[in-house]
């Protein structure tokens, strides 16, 4: 399951639970994925009503795209079973859980699929604890 991650992510936040979504794309935003044209930076997911959207996402404007080309941070809709949206929007309004994009990838059909994560974000000192973890784990593997 290769595709583009979110790795600042896994650092930023405790991942609870994750969900596989599709997305609502055009043309031209699918041929710029494929690409590796993607950027994280400050991507979330949230609900307007009872459809979950995904913020601030930066696809690239393909190339070869013309006047037909797709605004680059425009909110995309995710694709989810009626039971995975109400499961996620009552935990959503927990205190502290967010939904996070973990990695984009294309399945064994050719569809753009979304890794999702509920997730709690991290402290300052949660996440140099966890990073002092690994690279211990990483010594000690070595030996």
């Amino acid at each position: 399951m290769a595709g583009l991650e979110n790795r600042k992510a896994r650092h930023d936040y405790e991942v609870l639970e994750t969900f596989e979504a599709g997305l609502a794309l055009k043309g031209s935003e699918v041929k710029s994925i494929r690409a590796g044209r993607v950027d994280f930076t400050g991507t979330f997911a949230r609900f307007q009503g009872d459809e979950l959207f995904l913020e601030n996402l930066y696809i690239a404007p393909y190339e070869n795209g013309g006047y037909t080309n797709h605004e680059p941070r425009r909110s995309r809709k995710l694709l989810l079973h009626r039971r995975e949206l109400d499961r996620l929007k009552t935990r959503v309004e927990q205190k502290g859980l967010t939904l996070v994009p973990l990695k984009i990838y294309f399945n064994e059909r050719g569809k753009a699929k979304l890794l999702l994560a509920l997730a709690r974000g991290r402290r300052d000192y949660q996440k140099k604890a966890e990073d002092k973890r690994q690279a211990l784990q990483r010594a000690l593997r070595e030996i």
